[in-house]
């Protein structure tokens, strides 16, 4: 049985930081990845890495303030999340793909987490 069991989040003020983890079991990943939704809004691509850790992409809103990266031995997949901004709160949502897809697509990954809760206050 696969699984993205999700962790990390929490309440914190605006520039704050939390650091989400992610544990994938019953199989690995070619791409995981990070989205997130925000009440009345629809879900979107934060970060993901490939594989080899080297090859990364991010969101422009985040860009600069968030790091995203993987431990393949124990197969989780992290993000630190730095100065968060009140329009970073979300829930936040680990996603695993198999093959080589476009990075950001949500389209293109195979497993989902279920979430965890991310409120930014100002």
């Amino acid at each position: 049985q696969v699984q993205l069991v999700e962790s990390g989040g929490g309440l914190v003020q605006a520039g704050g930081s939390l650091r989400l983890s992610c544990a994938a079991s019953g199989r690995t990943f070619s791409t995981m990845g990070w989205f997130r939704q925000a009440p009345g809004k629809e879900r979107e691509f934060v970060a993901a890495i490939r594989w080899s850790g080297r090859t990364t992409k991010y969101a422009d809103s985040v860009k600069g303030r968030f790091t995203i990266s993987r431990d393949n031995p124990k197969n989780t997949v992290s993000l630190q999340m730095n100065s968060l901004k009140p329009d970073d709160t979300g829930v936040y949502y680990c996603a695993g793909g198999i093959s080589l897809q476009p990075m950001g697509d949500a389209a293109g990954y195979n497993y989902w987490g279920q979430g965890t809760q991310v409120t930014v206050s100002s």
